[in-house]
Order: structure tokens, then sequence, then C-alpha cells
């Protein structure tokens, strides 16, 4: 029998923080071409989510998902389907998804535990000098991360920002990078100290949590990002977004398991891939283009599978 669980995260009140949308990628120095990054439409709603994990909302069924996720590095087929969507009004940026899981587990419960330790789903959200991290298991655990590129901390203005001390050496450490370690900008500070305000997240798991004797559907994933708390990440453009305005934002799911050889399965996949076993790199971030126009059932057929190289410019 398949278990239906809801598990929630509360809504989170703190500062926020820098930036907008990424400097150009230099054709020598980001490993993913820009041609070939995603593009997506994101249709706004007039109806209320009630942020639950099930997706099962109206708006939710109207909404175009992504294509099945692909090889962070080399952009071929995953063996599980995953999916996003993205959402919007005035108040909240809402994404969601879908993620096939044969056996659905988790055992970090702490919040900021180091959930890339279990399966999990991720968002980052770029802005021009800084891009925050969100991930999250099935057990509804969050993480949370916000980097600023060191070039940008004084002339960008963050250092004079309380939220932005660097003095707390045990949450405020310099980063560069995971897999890619030559970005083109350099290093980051990173802030492991900092959290969304107001974020809403919730998951629901379709099967039964960490039991290997049947099989599972797999779980969902909701999310609620306030505009409000997007206010250093906007770099001077509206919140919420004009009609046409565009931001990178990225999606994203890692495994601790991998299919078995030949696949060559990095355990990491994405909705528009990396070129390399790196999240953070916003040159690569799908282009999210924000459209006033309401969700309709036009939107609600997935986008194609690509297992080519050739992007979606939908």
């Amino acid at each position: 029998m398949i278990v239906r669980s809801a598990l929630f995260c509360c809504l989170i009140f703190l500062p926020a923080a820098a930036a907008g949308e990424p400097a150009a990628a230099k054709s020598s120095g980001i490993p993913w071409p820009d041609e070939q990054v995603a593009r997506y439409t994101a249709r706004r709603i007039d109806q209320p989510v009630v942020i639950d994990g099930q997706l099962n909302e109206a708006v939710w069924q109207k909404a175009r998902r992504s294509p099945r996720f692909r090889h962070l590095i080399k952009g071929g087929r995953a063996i599980h389907d995953t999916r996003a969507a993205v959402l919007w009004d005035e108040t909240n940026l809402y994404i969601g998804f879908w993620i096939e899981e044969p056996d659905v587990r988790g055992d970090l419960t702490k919040r900021d535990a180091p959930v890339y330790r279990n399966n999990d789903v991720e968002v980052f959200i770029a802005g021009k000098n800084a891009y925050y991290e969100f991930e999250i298991n099935s057990l509804g655990t969050i993480y949370e991360a916000f980097f600023i590129w060191e070039e940008a901390y004084e002339k960008g203005g963050y250092a004079e920002l309380a939220e932005f001390d660097r003095s707390d050496s045990d949450k405020v450490r310099p980063f560069n990078g995971v897999g890619f370690t030559t970005h083109p900008r350099g290093m980051r500070i990173g802030y492991w100290n900092w959290d969304f305000p107001g974020l809403k997240s919730a998951v629901w798991i379709d099967g039964t949590l960490n039991d290997g004797s049947d099989r599972d559907r797999g779980w969902t994933v909701e999310l609620a990002f306030p505009w409000a708390g997007m206010k250093d990440l906007a770099d001077g453009r509206a919140l919420p977004p004009r009609d046409g305005d565009v931001w990178r934002i990225d999606f994203s799911r890692f495994n601790q398991y991998k299919e078995a050889a030949p696949s060559d399965d990095p355990g990491g996949w994405a909705w528009s891939p990396h070129g390399v076993w790196d999240s953070h790199i916003p040159e690569s971030f799908p282009y999210i283009r924000f459209s006033t126009q309401l969700a309709g059932a036009e939107d609600a057929r997935p986008l194609p599978e690509r297992t080519g190289m050739k992007p979606d410019r939908r």
C-alpha cells in the first residue's frame, strides 16, 4: 500500500542579501555554452497556493513543466524522471518539483545539515554579484547559503550591510566552487548564516520513507520565495517582476546512488547542464522570463525531453 505523508518547513524570517543577473559568460572560461542554456517562460497566477508539497492545485496542473532533467556534466538522459515548474504572483515566486524515486530515503533532520549527502533537489537564484542556494531532502530538511563574489564585496556595497559582516569565521568563509575552481570571476564569500526571509517549503512523499520492501512513486516539493526577500538580488529590477524581466535560476537533483556502468551517471542531474560537477556557475543557470500572462491550459503539457544539445527557447 502506498502511504502519503506531508512534511513542512515553517516560515523563516531573517535578513535579505544582494545581487541581479550574472555577468556574461566568457566563451573560454565557462564550461557550458550560453546558446545551450535552457530558456523558460514563467506565467503569473491569480489563485492562492497552499504550500503543502502536494502540487495538486489547478495552477500547478496548468504550469508548463521543464523537460526531464539531464546529466549535469554531459547533458545525457538521467535514469529517473525529474521535472520542475515556475509560477509567480504579486507576493511570491513559486517552484514545484516532481521527483521519480523508486525508494525514497532521507535521514538528515537538522536545519542546515549537509542535505547534499541525502538525495535532494536544489534551487539557486542568481543576481549580478551574488547568488542564493537552497537545498531540500525528502524529510523537508533545508539547507541555505548565500554567496557574494569577492570582487564585488566592497564596490557593490555589501561591506556596508550588517548581514554581510565577515567576522563570523564559523559561518562566513571563502569559497571557490566545487568542481570548477577556475571561474573567471574568482573567489566568493560564502554565508552559511543567511536565511531567506519568509521562505515556505513542503514535501509530499508518494510511498513509504526509508522502506526498501516496496516500490515508491517518488516525492514532490513545493516552494514559495517572497519577492520581498529578493530585494538585494534584484539589482534595481522590479519586485515583483515586470512583464519580460529575466532572472537566472538553477534547478538540480543530486542522488547518493548512481546507475550502473556503462551509464557514466554522476548522480547529479539538472534542468540545464553545467558541463562540470559544480552548481555554482550562475552563467549556466536557465533563463527564466516572467510573463504577466496567466498560466493556462496551453501550458499544461511538459516541455519535450532534450537528449541533444539544442537550447529550449520557449
